[in-house]
């Protein structure tokens, strides 16, 4: 049954790359689009996703790609493709994956990216958060600017809505800084869900609304700080003690540092009673072997979340401290880069191989 549904998403998904193919005017074997073009995880395979609740980037080796030529079949070039990446990450454990630079960047789990809403006369409105999770009773501070040759109030109008029935709950205004810069603040003392924060402008006697989302959580606890790591069955095994506020079952993600240089995403999940508690998050040696270390690591951009306890309720989001957390490894050189075995994970890349071959 398991391998009908993964046959029937493979053919959904690759259709219209592989009718892309056939109706192609100049169709050469080389078919560069469709090998630059494949996306890294088709599958909810091995390779980790990151716990923020954010779009995945795969979890694939930073290495090069093996080289591969398409045969006559699209779509069977594209099995092969999928089976060789499949293979790939599977040799990495979920809770320990490979992190490059741009992937790192992408899984900073609190940023909040600002949306600039254009004007006339190439003028834009821009609000900018300094995040998007907010613990309860934290200031939501908010900056505004207005570009453009439009005349502008000094102040803009602020207002905090819910999200399901748009009910205005708290409000201030943005004070003109300096030129065409606005900031404020705003209390989020509110009860934990999604909200939308509307701020408002007059641009040349006309009202002009920007429309941001943000979420209010509740206080989960307190980071601790670290226990020592040490090695265990091919792994670096990192203590990192938090206290929770209410005992439930919580989910931990960090990044590995070495320096400035990104090595793994790491995630572990473990349930803790109120007061003083340890989640374990482990480094594979397929990710830390043969790798160069030199002084402490850290573990950067800590994300916790409250799993719900029963279906229907929120999950909710903590954060460690933005300057992460430092400690000294033990000697590395007893890590090997042995890949991970999961029969399961092997079953399903020998699937794919399979459906490769028929084409």
């Amino acid at each position: 049954m398991a391998g009908k549904a993964l046959l029937l998403l493979l053919v959904a998904l690759t259709g219209s790359l592989a009718t892309g193919y056939w109706l192609a005017t100049d169709n050469q074997t080389s078919f560069h689009w469709l090998r630059d073009s494949l996306p890294a995880a088709l599958f909810n395979g091995p390779a980790a996703t990151p716990v923020a609740n954010l779009t995945s980037p795969s979890a694939a080796s930073p290495g090069p790609a093996r080289a591969m030529e398409p045969g006559d079949s699209a779509l069977g070039f594209m099995f092969a493709r999928v089976a060789d990446q499949y293979r790939d990450n599977a040799q990495y454990p979920p809770w320990s994956t490979p992190l490059s630079p741009a992937q790192a960047e992408g899984y900073q789990t609190n940023r909040y990216t600002p949306v600039r809403l254009p004007l006339g006369n190439q003028g834009h409105f821009t609000v900018t958060l300094e995040k998007f999770r907010f613990t309860r009773g934290e200031p939501i501070l908010i900056a505004a600017s207005l570009e453009g040759p439009q005349v502008v109030a000094d102040t803009l109008a602020v207002t905090l809505e819910q999200s399901e029935n748009r009910d205005a709950i708290a409000s201030t205004r943005l004070e003109r800084t300096s030129g065409t810069f606005f900031e404020g603040e705003l209390g989020s003392d509110e009860p934990p869900g999604e909200y939308r924060l509307i701020v408002e402008a007059r641009v040349d006697g006309r009202p002009v609304r920007h429309a941001s989302t943000l979420t209010i959580e509740p206080y989960l606890g307190e980071f601790e700080g670290l226990d020592d790591a040490y090695l265990a069955e091919n792994n670096l095994v990192i203590p990192v003690r938090f206290a929770p506020d209410q005992a439930g079952v919580f989910a931990l993600s960090a990044q590995l540092f070495a320096g400035s240089r990104p090595i793994a995403l790491l995630q572990a999940e473990q349930r803790l009673d109120s007061g003083a508690g340890t989640i374990e998050l482990k480094a594979h040696g397929t990710v830390l072997a043969n790798q160069p270390v030199n002084g402490p690591l850290s573990l950067r951009h800590l994300q916790i979340r409250q799993l719900p306890a029963r279906p229907g309720q929120r999950t909710h989001y903590g954060f460690g401290p933005e300057e992460g957390l430092d400690f000294s490894a033990p000697d590395l050189n007893d890590l090997t880069d042995t890949p991970t075995v999961d029969p399961e994970s092997e079953r399903r890349a020998a699937l794919l191989q399979r459906l490769a071959d028929k084409f």
